[in-house]
């Protein structure tokens, strides 16, 4: 069996001459990010608090946002769930705002009848 030249040169240099430390890195990858869906507060929203069905829009993006989550799609799902928050922070609000101002319509033509 005849060498070639280059397999004669490798062998003649032997193995690597570099004998300091090895440097590696590592990347951690994480497979399960959590991205919160408010799909509770979101069906709260809808059964009790639900001013011009901003209740049901919010459940609609949130369960929009678990789908994306299940299917791998962090960005999307990240998406629609800030669309769900909003959705129900805007929706507590205006119930919040008109349950407040039914008890205090109410307090004042209580009172009035009254005298």
């Amino acid at each position: 069996m005849e060498m070639t030249k280059e397999e004669h040169e490798l062998a003649f240099m032997g193995g690597p001459q570099n004998s300091g430390p090895v440097m590696s890195t590592v990347v951690h990858i994480q497979t399960d990010t959590v991205v919160r869906d408010h799909i509770v507060w979101s069906l709260f929203n809808t059964l009790f608090f639900n001013p011009c069905c901003l209740g049901f829009v919010a459940f609609a993006y949130s369960v929009k946002s678990r789908d994306r989550r299940m299917v791998g799609d962090v960005i999307g799902a990240r998406s629609y769930a800030s669309t769900a928050k909003c959705l129900n922070i805007c929706a507590l609000t205006l119930a919040l705002l008109g349950l407040v101002s039914f008890l205090i319509h109410f307090i004042v033509l209580s009172t009035s009848k009254q005298f």
